[in-house]
């Protein structure tokens, strides 16, 4: 069994969280030469939410923009909203960074994206954007925890769990 770690994917979404995971994954990296792979999914249920309001208004304003359009727009965006994020916080780190903006279901983006990059660890938030689907569907991180073929690394914030918390 390899027990060494090479690469960290760390997984962001733009919440409160996102600083934490980012800071987290670095903190590790700085033990050695490890790369970290920083990925943003947009999620399948937004694109299928501009599907449907494209398919309902096809022609609001002056130009028209198709679902792929509205996509790739908010691909580019994400891409430099990571670039910033990078550049303001990690710019230390950034030599160690390779990122990625992906489309589709978080959970199953993360470990495909886990599975083709062949990393070795996923530094995750145990929260996210999402609280309401959490209580329909089940968290991302729970999915991926119970699904990663690697080990999965839960970043809490440490003020909102010490309230339970006995000295």
């Amino acid at each position: 069994m390899n027990q060494k770690i090479d690469k960290i994917l760390a997984c962001v979404d733009f919440s409160e969280y996102s600083m934490m995971v980012l800071s987290y994954a670095a903190a590790l990296a700085s033990a050695s030469d490890m790369q970290i792979i920083v990925l943003t999914v947009i999620n399948q249920r937004d694109i299928n939410g501009i599907k449907m309001a494209v398919g309902y208004f096809p022609s609001i304003g002056p130009v028209t923009l198709g679902v792929e359009d509205h996509v790739d727009n908010w691909k580019k965006d994400r891409m430099i909203q990571l670039k910033q994020l990078v550049k303001e916080h990690f710019f230390e780190d950034k030599s160690k960074m390779h990122l990625i903006v992906d489309t589709g279901i978080p959970y199953d983006c993360i470990l495909k994206t886990a599975d083709a990059e062949d990393v070795d660890m996923i530094v995750i938030a145990n929260k996210g954007r999402g609280n309401l689907s959490r209580v329909l569907f089940g968290s991302t991180a729970e999915k991926v925890f119970r699904h990663s073929p690697v080990p999965v690394v839960c970043v809490r914030d440490p003020e909102k769990f010490k309230q339970g918390r006995k000295k």
